[in-house]
């Protein structure tokens, strides 16, 4: 006669367990989208923590590990903190369903200022080109323009096809926002 062994949560891999965690959010209607986020974090995480490992071998030195290892790789504190963030949504998740009791601080990434146009970039900008200009020099115009005047983001825009503007009415449908 076969035994069948059932892996209880001591046994279980933080792999498996996020396995099951991808089912469960999946089942909650999350958007495929960011299941795809939630994969490619979790690959990019295994690189940095073993996640062959027990689920309740998770400690919060385990975790600081991981990302001292991911600073001294050169990773972006970005890429870190949307990892942590991911990691934190497991975990908490994790908690709630009595796998493990670990947990995770966010990573706090540095603020980049970006540097924004003077006055006189900004008039160059916007200045309405000669009605002898090449084809580039006004699309671009109307692209800076648009991008002012609605607040798209450039994905937006780089989304808008022919069939979606309708002169005649004065809209444009927006498919990717």
């Amino acid at each position: 006669m076969a035994r069948i062994m059932m892996s209880t949560p001591q046994r279980s891999t933080v792999e498996q367990i996020f396995n099951l965690y991808i089912c469960s959010v999946t089942s909650e209607g999350v958007k495929d989208k960011t299941l795809a986020t939630y994969k490619q974090h979790f690959h990019a995480i295994s690189k940095r923590l073993d996640v062959s490992m027990p689920i309740n071998r998770l400690s919060s030195t385990v975790l600081d590990n991981m990302i001292l290892q991911m600073r001294k790789e050169g990773l972006s504190d970005s890429s870190i903190n949307s990892y942590t963030r991911t990691l934190k949504c497991f975990l908490s998740w994790c908690n709630e369903e009595g796998y493990t009791k670990a947990n995770l601080k966010i990573y706090k990434a540095a603020e980049t200022v970006k540097e924004v146009y003077s006055d006189e970039e900004l008039l160059t900008l916007l200045a309405k080109p000669d009605t002898d200009c090449k084809f580039c020099e006004y699309r671009n115009w109307v692209i800076v323009n648009f991008l002012l005047n609605s607040g798209c983001r450039a994905a937006t825009v780089r989304n808008i096809q022919n069939q979606d503007v309708d002169l005649r009415r004065r809209q444009i449908v927006l498919r990717h926002t």
